[in-house]
């Protein structure tokens, strides 16, 4: 391990996060999220270092498993365990198994068996990721199951948010565009109101879930109307191969009414920062002079978030297998 005025500070000896997996958000107390940010926060700077190797993770092997498509999330992840010294396995899922016809569980217990001390993963399938980490005997991070969660995609955001604004905690947020297929707005709810924001979710009618009030949310089908005085505008990509029939007109129709516009951003607070979680459809649902607008867009940060987050959530659920005292 880096011994520099860069490198983390030293190990707890006690558990403020006694969670075996990280597979969601929901479950997370309030100050479980704003620890998991804290220790996320170390890593920023040891990131911008010329030189960033740490060997916590040294003799453990951390295996990638994507059954779905992704460039930003799988990069991210193998960064951060290549970043913490693990040994890093990304599983050809095309050339697996599962494509001649193997179970999932079959595939969890064909991982297990390997002895992997880390499993990352990805699926199309609300809940697969659930049903792995009940048969191996690793931690698992879920990196997006479905429309169910992709939780350190929320904390990458809420870290950006308070690196930005201070704090969360009496923030209007505004997440806007396809809510319905959308597992990044999922589990931004639930992190955002957790810590004390005002959520509003903006859209079509076809594109914001029945009943997402009981979230604790606002819901606007009104654009405009939904982003009046917003601090954060978070902006939400089509997700078309989740959608089967006339969600929305077309791509050119859609920016018209619920693209994010310079001339829409107005509408926000004048200092409102502008998120999206990738990948972008410019033209679609946000304009490329505000996704490139240095002043009010964070898009880029959000990507360097995600490595400092997922190296703290892999530093942090392995620690019992490296026996650090207090970690049961």
């Amino acid at each position: 391990m880096i011994e520099s005025a860069a490198s983390p500070p030293p190990r707890p000896t006690a558990s403020p996060f006694p969670h075996r997996h990280l597979l969601g958000i929901a479950g997370l107390h309030p100050h479980e999220i704003s620890w998991l940010l804290d220790e996320a926060e170390q890593w920023i700077g040891f990131n911008r270092l010329a030189a960033k190797h740490d060997d916590r993770l040294a003799g453990l092997t951390m295996i990638n498993a994507f059954f779905e498509n992704s460039t930003r999330t799988l990069l991210s992840f193998e960064i951060a365990g290549k970043r913490l010294g693990a040994d890093v396995v990304n599983m050809a899922v095309a050339q697996s198994s599962v494509k001649k016809g193997e179970t999932l569980i079959d595939t969890a217990v064909t991982l297990n068996a390997m002895h992997a001390d880390v499993i990352v993963i990805r699926h199309d399938a609300s809940g697969a990721v659930q049903l792995i980490a009940d048969k191996v005997d690793c931690p698992v991070l879920n990196a997006g199951d479905g429309r169910h969660e992709h939780p350190t995609q929320a904390l990458l955001d809420a870290l950006t948010i308070r690196r930005r604004k201070g704090q969360i905690a009496g923030l209007t947020v505004a997440i806007c565009g396809d809510v319905l297929h959308s597992r990044v707005a999922r589990s931004n709810i639930l992190l955002l109101t957790s810590l004390g924001a005002d959520v509003r979710v903006v859209g079509p009618p076809t594109l914001l879930p029945a009943g997402i009030e009981r979230m604790g949310v606002s819901r606007h089908v009104d654009f405009e109307a939904g982003l009046d005085g917003a601090d954060v505008v978070m902006m939400l990509r089509l997700q078309r191969e989740r959608m089967e029939g006339g969600f929305v007109p077309s791509p050119r129709e859609y920016h018209a009414l619920y693209g994010l516009t310079p001339e829409r951003l107005s509408k926000a607070a004048p200092n409102a920062l502008v998120m999206h979680p990738g990948p972008m459809n410019r033209g679609v649902e946000i304009a490329s002079s505000v996704a490139d607008d240095i002043d009010r867009s964070a898009i880029t940060e959000q990507v360097e978030m995600g490595v400092a987050v997922r190296m703290a959530c892999l530093d942090v659920l392995t620690r019992a297998r490296r026996g650090i005292e207090g970690w049961a």
